[in-house]
């Protein structure tokens, strides 16, 4: 098969990121690094097809196509799937975002063929029978049924589904019981057929290989055209942003608080500064928030920053779980650091113990081939040009003092929040 091939080397100071990309004729993006250093090799294909690519009514049907095709391929039963590579001391997984569904496998490098195979017959070839469906919808339906029991997962989901206003970020994961009970085989198989294809894949692999190798193998294996698939399309921005507090009455031994405003997509320039006032704020024992309400005040067991960075746009927030009688003094101890923040920013002293902090976590975090992997397919998905450690490390380095205070006072305000409680109501 013809394909079209370019290496990109990112060299840092005492070794060199042998990253290498190929574009196939299909329209598949191969991607793989090698590391001379480990025995064993990380290997993905991604889809351009998540939740915020459906609609009310098929909610939930990227989920359920991805548990489908491991009930059965062409060539492999649902137990021939599972033995395939566990037999061999590897891992097979699987996971839906609102933009993309992801499979992976680890493996040692010697079967790494293996692997890139039952990769490419779950994709490519599942059976998606009648009878399977019956079984797996009911495996959803209590998977929704364990976050409805989950109040820390399910404040979440009721928090992006207020925050959103109806745009599909805020759309479940999931599904509702409503769209998945409805939802057919022959839905399930135009989706596949639509998607999982040319353009939409990107294929991966992290650890002791051969792009070459790689390239001919996801070349055979993978025999699509770009005419067999329609492109996902793009999510457009949001429009409308929910602010203010609401409160969800629930039993339950605690309340659990979420603040979460809307950020920029994944490609601003602002996500490094918000990444390193999200750390200050609440990314550990000595984040502001954790010495502020947990060890000053004890109001709480639990407290953290999150944020998540999507194409369109983001979120960027604090949760916080703590008993009812002590919600609303967390409310406003948070309020009052979030005020705080916007309005001072970070010490200078502050900014640089953080970004010592943040690329250290950096570092530790792509010690292992899953998480070069995961960077790598992170890359093809944004459509973003491959920036080596290196160069992501310099980049944390260039926020500067006023970049800091800027992106506060832009996005840190309470003001700008929408506050969800999930609990009992205070005594």
């Amino acid at each position: 098969m013809s394909r079209t091939t370019s290496g990109l080397t990112a060299v840092s100071s005492d070794d060199v990121e042998h990253i290498f990309e190929t574009r196939l004729t299909s329209g598949i993006h191969v991607l793989s690094e090698y590391i001379p250093s480990v025995r064993s090799a990380a290997v993905g294909v991604w889809v351009r097809q998540g939740s915020a690519h459906e609609t009310d009514s098929d909610s939930g049907v990227s989920h359920l196509l991805e548990h489908m095709v491991f009930k059965g391929t062409e060539r492999r039963s649902a137990s021939e799937i599972a033995l395939s590579l566990e037999s061999l001391g590897g891992l097979l997984d699987a996971y839906t975002t609102r933009e993309h569904t992801s499979y992976q496998a680890r493996v040692l490098d010697e079967h790494l063929g293996k692997a890139l195979d039952v990769l490419a017959d779950l994709t490519l070839a599942p059976l998606l029978s009648d009878n399977d469906l019956e079984l797996e919808r009911e495996v959803i339906l209590e998977e929704i049924a364990q976050v409805q029991d989950t109040p820390d997962d399910l404040v979440f989901e009721m928090h992006s589904d207020q925050l959103w206003q109806g745009h599909p970020y805020g759309r479940s994961i999931l599904g509702t019981k409503t769209s998945v009970s409805q939802l057919s085989s022959d839905k399930l198989r135009q989706l596949h057929q639509r998607t999982y294809r040319g353009n939409n894949l990107i294929v991966a692999a992290a650890g002791n290989l051969c792009h070459e190798e790689l390239v001919e193998a996801v070349s055979r294996l993978f025999p699509t055209h770009s005419s067999d698939v329609d492109d996902v399309s793009s999510v457009a921005e949001p429009e409308g942003i929910k602010h203010g507090d609401a409160f969800v009455a629930r039993t339950s031994a605690q309340t659990h608080i979420v603040f979460g405003t809307n950020v920029p997509g994944h490609c601003h320039p602002d996500r490094y500064p918000l990444a390193l006032l999200s750390s200050a704020l609440g990314g550990g024992m000595s984040s502001r928030l954790f010495q502020k309400i947990r060890e000053k005040m004890g109001l709480c067991y639990s407290i953290y920053t999150y944020q998540s960075f999507y194409s369109a746009a983001g979120i960027s927030g604090v949760y916080v779980a703590t008993r009812p009688t002590t919600a609303q003094a967390a409310v406003e101890a948070i309020s009052t650091e979030l005020s705080t923040l916007a309005a001072s920013g970070l010490t200078v002293e502050e900014l640089d113990k953080t970004k010592r902090q943040v690329k250290g976590q950096v570092m530790l975090s792509l010690e292992s081939p899953g998480a070069r992997l995961h960077r790598l397919a992170s890359f093809a998905l944004h459509k973003e040009p491959f920036v080596g450690l290196d160069g992501v490390l310099e980049k944390i380095d260039a926020v500067s003092f006023e970049e800091i205070q800027r992106v506060a006072e832009m996005y840190y305000s309470p003001d700008h929040h929408f506050v969800l409680r999930l609990g009992p109501e205070a005594i």
